[in-house]
């Protein structure tokens, strides 16, 4: 079993294939795309939701977060977006940090963070476009927004967005009427729009059939191999992550204690992961 090496874990040039390459986790300016060091959460009441965890994620990767459910795995996405403080410890976003800035740095930060989650997000009275448009709103006149009287070319934009995720024939049909798995392409079709660099995924196949839950994860690896798009997904489904992921992290009682290019994971890797 591999232990906590930075460095260790694969990164992909845009179109080409396979999972588990090694590669480096440093862009241009000499920083990872993502950096967590010694996070951190206890709560008010004691109990300790993530302890001394830290990792960096390269740009272009599909990182994949493992464990048991309680390890920590969404609280980890919630501390990265700042929508929880950390008791301790620093998050670092393309050289910005997210724990120690001012509110408005935070909010100019988030805009190129895009969240994909279990129950999709969506309005459901709202069409798909307007849905995908979602992203850029924080961008737009409140006027704009309340009659839906987007600009020509943030339109064209969000078809174009559609187009990408296979979804254009369902432009105009609202979220309410679209299949579970049409949804989630919804939500990646608007983190497309909004022009995000990193998604963050909290389980996004976790209420899709299988053969739907292929189709998001296929889709996610083609944005980071095709639109340099970098992606940190909650799994549950070890299979999924073993054939999708260029790395997984995994947690345990809130806890890091794995940290491994996808290629190295094997049975004893689920098992120290997995053990009661």
């Amino acid at each position: 079993m591999g232990g906590w090496v930075r460095g260790d874990a694969g990164t992909r040039g845009r179109g080409e294939m396979g999972r588990g390459d090694a590669g480096t986790w440093e862009n241009s300016s000499g920083l990872g795309m993502l950096r967590v060091e010694g996070l951190t959460k206890v709560y008010d009441n004691g109990r300790v939701a993530l302890e001394g965890v830290s990792f960096e994620i390269a740009p272009h990767s599909f990182t994949a977060v493992l464990g048991p459910s309680g390890a920590g795995k969404t609280t980890l996405m919630r501390c990265i977006l700042g929508l929880i403080r950390p008791t301790h410890g620093q998050v670092w976003f393309q050289g910005q940090s997210l724990t120690g800035c001012s509110p408005r740095q935070l909010q100019q930060s988030r805009t190129q963070i895009a969240t994909i989650a279990q129950q999709f997000n969506l309005v459901r009275r709202r069409n798909a476009l307007e849905n995908c448009l979602g992203g850029r709103l924080s961008n737009l006149p409140l006027w704009r927004c309340a009659f839906s009287q987007f600009p020509p070319d943030l339109l064209q934009e969000g078809l174009a967005a559609l187009d990408r995720v296979q979804l254009l024939d369902v432009a105009f049909q609202r979220a309410d009427q679209l299949s579970g798995g049409q949804q989630q392409r919804v939500a990646i079709a608007r983190a497309l729009t909004q022009r995000a660099s990193l998604i963050l995924a909290d389980e996004p196949v976790a209420s899709l059939d299988p053969e739907t839950a292929h189709t998001v994860l296929g889709l996610l690896r083609s944005l980071c191999q095709q639109e340099g798009l970098t992606v940190l997904c909650n799994l549950h489904q070890v299979e999924l992550a073993r054939e999708y992921c260029d790395r997984i992290l995994g947690i345990q009682s809130g806890k890091l204690v794995l940290d491994v290019p996808t290629a190295q994971f094997n049975a004893a890797s689920m098992t120290h992961l997995y053990k009661s």
